[in-house]
């Protein structure tokens, strides 16, 4: 595999990092109200996930899911579900929220790290578009006759790095906001966001076609 090939997956994988989507989100509630280590643990999840699905497609396993409707149906719905699960768990936080003073501790509302990372892992592991990405990415850009599981393991440290230094910065954006987060308005203004945001992409998840 070439550089013309790693230069042509960086472009359409800074494209699909950088566009709106869950991992944004996540990473937005979970910041301002758990810190930055909560957040890289988000990213650590991500970049699970994203080897889960490479490994997955070397293998193949991934294009059978694919293929098969009903397969693909099973995990297209319990992605969708637990996507709209952490959306109505976050309103519920929200509205509990209601009666709080206006300066309140961001500790009732904070993650644990290994909680925080397996967010992030099942955000991306359930969640079908991923692995049509991978499906449809890397036999574009993965050269013929060559080490396939080497070129697919390349193209996914590849999106890895690409995914780390862009959510780092949005780390580093959130993180100076935490002062925001003292408010009782901010945190119920920013986990209704979240429940809306989230129930909104497990509902388009759930029509969403291989």
């Amino acid at each position: 595999m070439g550089w013309g090939e790693i230069l042509s997956f960086i472009l359409v994988a800074s494209l699909l990092v950088m566009s709106p989507g869950p991992n944004g989100v996540l990473i937005a509630k979970t910041v301002p109200l758990s810190g930055r280590k909560a957040g890289f643990a988000n990213v650590a999840g991500f970049v699970a996930a994203f080897y889960l699905h490479g490994t997955l497609s070397v293998f193949g396993i991934s294009l059978l899911l694919v293929k098969s409707a009903e397969a693909f149906f099973i995990v297209k719905m319990v992605g969708a579900a637990y996507l709209i699960w952490i959306g109505i768990k976050a309103l519920r936080e929200a509205l509990k929220g209601a009666g709080l003073p206006k300066q309140v501790s961001t500790k009732n509302y904070r993650v644990t790290l290994s909680k925080a990372f397996s967010e992030g892992f099942l955000t991306n592991a359930l969640n079908p578009k991923v692995t049509m990405f991978y499906l449809s990415a890397f036999p574009q850009f993965i050269p013929v006759g060559g080490d396939a599981a080497t070129s697919a393991f390349v193209l996914v440290f590849v999106h890895s790095l690409i995914s780390v230094i862009w959510f780092s910065a949005l780390i580093g954006l959130f993180f100076k906001i935490r002062a925001a987060t003292k408010k009782s308005s901010f945190q119920k203004w920013l986990k209704g966001v979240t429940g809306a945001v989230f129930i909104g992409f497990g509902v388009k998840l759930m029509t969403l076609k291989p």
